[in-house]
Order: C-alpha cells, then sequence, then structure tokens
C-alpha cells in the first residue's frame, strides 16, 4: 500500500509540475529565438551596405 501511494503522489506531482516545465523550457527558447532573428537581420543589412550588389550599371560601356 506504501509503494502505490509514492507512486500516486509522484504521478500527480509530475502532472502538476508538467505545465511549470513547460514555461521553464519554452520560455529561453523564445528569447533566444528573437535575439538571434534581430542579430541576423542587423547582420544582413550592414553586409548588404558595404557589399555593392551591382544593380548600378556604368554609363560608359565600351562596345
Amino acid at each position: 500500500m506504501k509503494k502505490l501511494s509514492i507512486i500516486l503522489t509522484l504521478t500527480l506531482s509530475t502532472l502538476i509540475l508538467q505545465g511549470c516545465v513547460h514555461k521553464v523550457v519554452t520560455v529561453p527558447v523564445k528569447v533566444a529565438y528573437k535575439t538571434t532573428k534581430g542579430v541576423v537581420k542587423g547582420t544582413a543589412k550592414v553586409v548588404g551596405a558595404v557589399i555593392p550588389d551591382g544593380d548600378k550599371k556604368d554609363s560608359k560601356v565600351d562596345d
């Protein structure tokens, strides 16, 4: 009987704490995703400003 009560207590505890564990795992992942997303966008803008993309054509073309 004692083993059954321990197993039941552990099972109920894990079910109750499941929401807390979900928050502990997902919140840091969301923060890391948003931070990385911002850094990548900033890097892309800097690289785009530094490296010319060749859209401008020279007015003098030798044929």
